[in-house]
């Protein structure tokens, strides 16, 4: 892919002005400046960007909501298998709900349950668009963990899957899949390279742009951010070459948390 951001495989001059940072006196740049340095030295850990859990935020002792949750793992493994749409659903979002507690999630026990396969099943769900998005955000989090968990979504078939749903015409579809391919990415090269290997980098790169709310666009870079981290190997140079325009356009956004991560990868790099 060329250099030339006029190419039309490259991001559209009109779609990169408005990302520019137009008018930005030594004030403005001087107070950025000041925010990325006051978070990077929260987030001394640069590991911690490798893979994350999507857990509510909640305030204490608040609950997501008022219905109880069934924990019992064999129970919830066979209504996910109902061909009863609701009782599918409340089933899944269950296992979601579990893998979304703050402290210790059973992700080994939900593994050996043998909720995966449905799991996955539930991705190709074109028609209950609910159904997808709970299945993805469960195998989200269970993909947050180790990297044994990560491999059993990916050998799952997931990750195909969530490729797919990446064309959701549902937004809050199309972040969780960019969000499980993240932690899916963040496990290491190999990952890495399988996931680019099934196409990820031309669909998430669509995804920038101007319509793009910010939540999206952090999970976004993130996900571009694991893309180039690791290099030992480093993606290959054809992959660098299709990010560049995108590093290009999101160095500039006015975001804090954008250039925090941003400034990441330069850490990686050159720190």
């Amino acid at each position: 892919m060329s250099f030339d951001m006029n190419n039309e495989e490259g991001l559209s001059v009109s779609r990169l002005k408005h990302f520019k940072n137009k008018g930005k006196d030594q004030e403005e740049m001087r107070r950025r400046r000041n925010e990325v340095t006051v978070e990077l030295r929260k987030n001394k850990r640069v590991e911690a960007i490798l893979k994350r859990r999507n857990v509510p935020e909640l305030e204490p002792g608040e609950e997501e909501d008022d219905k109880p949750v069934n924990t019992n793992l064999e129970s919830i493994v066979n209504d996910a298998k109902s061909p009863k749409p609701e009782v599918q659903l409340t089933a899944i979002q269950a296992a979601r709900k579990l893998l979304s507690s703050d402290r210790n999630p059973p992700i080994d026990e939900l593994i050996a349950s043998g909720i995966l396969p449905i799991l996955v099943q539930c991705l190709t769900r074109n028609d209950n668009p609910s159904l997808q998005f709970e299945a993805a955000w469960a195998l989200t989090n269970i993909a947050s963990g180790t990297s044994t968990q990560t491999q059993a979504v990916v050998h799952a078939g997931a990750v195909p899957l969530f490729l797919q749903l990446l064309e959701s015409s549902h937004q809050n579809v199309c972040e969780q899949a960019v969000w499980a391919l993240g932690n899916i990415i963040g496990d290491g090269p190999s990952c890495r390279d399988y996931v680019i290997s099934l196409g990820v980098v031309e669909p998430l790169l669509k995804f920038i742009n101007p319509n793009i709310p910010l939540s999206f666009l952090r999970n976004v870079t993130w996900v571009i951010v694991n893309l180039c981290r690791n290099k030992n190997p480093p993606p290959s140079i054809d992959t660098i070459r299709e990010i560049l325009p995108a590093l290009y356009a999101l160095i500039q956004h006015r975001d804090v948390n954008v250039s925090v991560l941003l400034l990441y990868l330069v850490l990686i790099f050159y720190g």
